[in-house]
């Protein structure tokens, strides 16, 4: 990456990108078929220095852009979709440093370590008995007061990264007689965490996002990040999660970008005897690779417009980011089934990276908030501006 003082992402930066990208799917294969954690890909990015491309000038980083970052999620989707959706979860936290920010000395700790090493971060928030923390609700996760620090005691899922993250953000609500919520920052190694393994799904195998169980885990007191009340209002210069959220669909792009790739040389590549020539020269081709593209330059156009608002500090309604996830979502689920169906059963088969790509992009609509709790959200900013007035 270019230096923290220096311009944006180069061409040069650009060409790194595509030798990651190039890095990382020799071996998704490997890893989407054993569902083992990809470390040597994340030592990958952390060598290229992608992991902490987020950090802030003012903590020596480069400072990337919401720009910038949508670039690099979408070259690390492209190349393997499960450890781009690892690193973006530590990518991400370190892009938002300056407006949610951890404790100092908690954070220069997470640096110090990263500076060695890969250090990841990710939230743990959902559970097995409330679902998508999205849909409102107290966890069940409990932070106790003690005369140290706090204890943590809790189950969460769905925690990706969970058996190579470095520091894990517990989503917990304390048992103070007014209970406040917040993100507790726990240390991977620190007695009383088990990692569970139950993430045995049909794409996007390899992010290991299992669940772990916290019992009478015990951190300092100044291991908290944004505890408050609940329904507390956000604190100033906090952006929409919606934002972020429609920022880590663009690892999904790039799926669907590898995805189109592959149905291109396929078309170009294969001849059947009785045309005679390849079938991306045949109309029904070029009339579906049309589609395909057109439906993710759409959602591409989306993203980075998203993101571009930000980076020039425009505001951006966190109903107006939802409403481009519900779109892009569909748009990048869609173009893989239209390659899929285009190539009939040679799509379909495992000896081909096109079926891999099917099974990932799957999972784009899964993360919370699903399609139906984001639409009622983007309804009702829309049914408020017409609405009758006392």
């Amino acid at each position: 990456m270019s230096s923290a003082t220096g311009s944006r992402l180069t061409p040069a930066d650009l060409r790194r990108l595509d030798d990651v990208s190039t890095g990382l799917a020799a071996t998704a294969a490997r890893f989407d078929r054993t569902g083992e954690f990809p470390h040597e890909s994340i030592q990958l990015l952390h060598e290229a220095g992608l992991l902490t491309a987020g950090v802030d000038p003012r903590y020596g980083g480069y400072g990337a852009t919401f720009t910038e970052v949508a670039k690099i999620l979408l070259a690390l989707g492209r190349g393997d979709p499960s450890t781009a959706l690892i690193a973006g979860m530590t990518i991400v936290p370190h892009l938002l440093q300056t407006r949610s920010p951890w404790p100092e000395e908690v954070y220069a700790r997470v640096l110090a370590e990263s500076a060695e090493r890969p250090t990841l971060l990710n939230h743990a928030r959902a559970e097995p008995d409330m679902g998508s923390s999205t849909r409102g609700g107290l966890p069940a996760t409990v932070a106790h007061r003690t005369a140290n620090g706090w204890s943590i005691r809790g189950r969460k899922r769905f925690v990706t990264g969970a058996e190579g993250l470095s520091y894990f953000l517990v989503w917990a609500a304390t048992d103070e007689p007014s209970p406040r919520v917040g993100n507790f920052v726990v240390p991977a190694g620190t007695p009383g965490i088990e990692i569970v393994p139950t993430w045995h799904q049909l794409g996007m195998r390899a992010t290991g996002s299992h669940e772990v169980v916290f019992t009478d885990v015990e951190i300092p007191a100044e291991y908290v990040h944004e505890l408050a009340a609940p329904g507390a209002p956000p604190a100033p210069g906090t952006l929409p999660g919606s934002i972020t959220l429609l920022l880590s669909s663009s690892l999904y792009l790039g799926v669907a970008r590898a995805a189109q790739g592959y149905v291109h040389t396929f078309g170009h590549e294969r001849v059947p005897s009785t045309l005679g020539r390849p079938l991306a020269t045949t109309d029904r081709f070029r009339q579906a690779a049309g589609e395909i593209e057109t439906l993710l330059t759409s959602a591409e156009q989306l993203i980075f417009g998203v993101a571009d608002r930000v980076d020039r500090g425009l505001p951006v309604r966190g109903a107006d980011a939802l409403a481009s996830k519900v779109v892009v979502v569909r748009h990048v689920t869609t173009a893989v089934q239209t390659g899929v169906r285009l190539l009939g059963n040679p799509g379909l088969a495992q000896s081909n990276p096109l079926e891999r790509h099917f099974r990932d992009i799957q999972s784009v609509g899964v993360h919370a908030p699903g399609e139906d709790a984001a639409l009622q959200a983007v309804g009702a900013t829309a049914l408020a501006v017409g609405a009758p007035r006392d």
